[in-house]
């Protein structure tokens, strides 16, 4: 008989994807029903989608108000509730909180009598005091401190993840199992040159100009606003092509017009994760300026398309982003920047505009390096080894 691991997650397939989703997704698919049978709790953000549905290798189970603030916070009795009715009708073998936040319905599942093992994964792209400190968390943290001390195993996809535990008072085994890459950045052949051609045409990109840009949430955390200022110290046939959706959207298109950039910015919204390798193929540079990331995935998917990167070294970014200067006892994969820096930004592209030749070394080291150490099957095969069957007492 197959084992039974319930998921708890904020969010997940088809909307609001990120790392994170991505990582549960991968994982899961990799591993055989017969073996492992995952069912998800998470947030019901768009009504328009069944309650629940099979994605993959997981039952998902949709709950709570839809998009409104007060639905994530209602999320956490609702969820504990949602798996104490679940493990009753069937009980689970192992339970998996999937970030910070989700260890607040998991205890609280815990506390109504869902009494099963259960592993943490730490993918959360926020910092620290963000997600520990601030005023509001602050009255809850004991909760997340008895997440920690009861685990059976934690892991963390970066070796800055990997210091939270301890942080928090926990001496429960520890894996550090990386994310990988978007399986489809890792097919050379997925777009030939003149489909790359045609897509930048279609947005208004000519031949001579140069694109970078990113694949990336609309939020303070990544940056974008270093790089839109960036494009004022580049010259004008420089233009930037803006993927992927979030709050602060309609500020940052509000700075592009302040600039008047409205003609170097392409703002082409939330894609889907099947078609977002077109995107980074299209681009000349990846600029990921992100003030705090858990690892970042789009980094790693970048890389594995052969397109140079531009990015800091904050948080598990400085477990892939080796540059010549900050890193030389590292073969250099990466132009590293400080965060806030759109001054530094564009002298990186310009570099990399100037230096094909160096261009060409850099983009096939980090290949290189992606394809050795950051493949989801590797990943799969770990989790299924080091943290689920921790949980099975295998």
């Amino acid at each position: 008989m197959p084992k039974r691991v319930l998921i708890f997650s904020l969010a997940y397939y088809p909307s609001h994807v990120s790392g994170a989703e991505a990582a549960v997704r991968e994982i899961t698919d990799r591993i055989e029903s017969d073996d492992i049978e995952f069912e998800m709790v998470t947030l019901w953000f768009d009504k328009a989608q069944p309650q629940e549905e099979k994605i993959g290798n997981v039952l998902v189970h949709r709950i709570g108000l839809g998009s409104l603030y007060i639905s994530k916070i209602l999320f956490v009795p609702m969820a504990a509730l949602q798996a104490r009715r679940l493990h009753k009708e069937k009980p689970f073998h192992g339970l998996w909180a999937m970030m910070t936040y989700s260890l607040f319905p998991l205890v609280l599942a815990r506390w109504l009598g869902v009494r099963a093992p259960y592993a943490i994964t730490l993918q959360d792209g926020d910092p620290y005091e963000k997600v520990f400190e601030r005023w509001f968390i602050r009255p809850v943290t004991p909760l997340l401190d008895a997440g920690f001390r009861d685990a059976t195993v934690v892991q963390a996809i970066s070796n800055y993840l990997a210091t939270w535990p301890k942080q928090r008072g926990s001496q429960v085994p520890f894996e550090l199992i990386h994310n990988g890459g978007n399986p489809r950045d890792f097919i050379e052949d997925l777009f030939s040159q003149q489909d790359i051609t045609q897509a930048r045409t279609e947005i208004g990109v000519t031949e001579d100009d140069i694109l970078i840009g990113n694949t990336a949430r609309l939020v303070y955390q990544k940056g974008w606003e270093d790089t839109i200022q960036a494009l004022m110290q580049l010259p004008a046939h420089v233009k930037l092509l803006v993927v992927g959706g979030g709050p602060d959207e309609r500020a940052y298109k509000d700075l592009v017009a302040g600039l008047a950039l409205e003609d170097r910015v392409i703002f082409i919204g939330q894609v889907d994760r099947s078609e977002v390798t077109k995107y980074r193929r299209m681009l000349d540079v990846f600029v990921m300026p992100s003030r705090s990331e858990g690892l970042g995935n789009v980094g790693l998917s970048a890389m594995a398309s052969r397109t140079p990167v531009v990015a800091t070294q904050e948080g598990g970014l400085a477990e892939y982003v080796f540059d010549a200067t900050r890193n030389p006892d590292k073969s250099t994969t990466a132009w590293a920047v400080d965060k806030d820096s759109p001054e530094q930004i564009a002298s990186a592209v310009q570099d990399i505009i100037d230096h094909p030749e160096k261009v060409a070394t850099v983009t096939d080291s980090a290949h290189s390096m992606v394809t050795r150490h950051y493949q989801w099957d590797s990943v799969a095969k770990d989790m299924r080894k080091k943290v689920f069957a921790q949980l099975f007492r295998e």
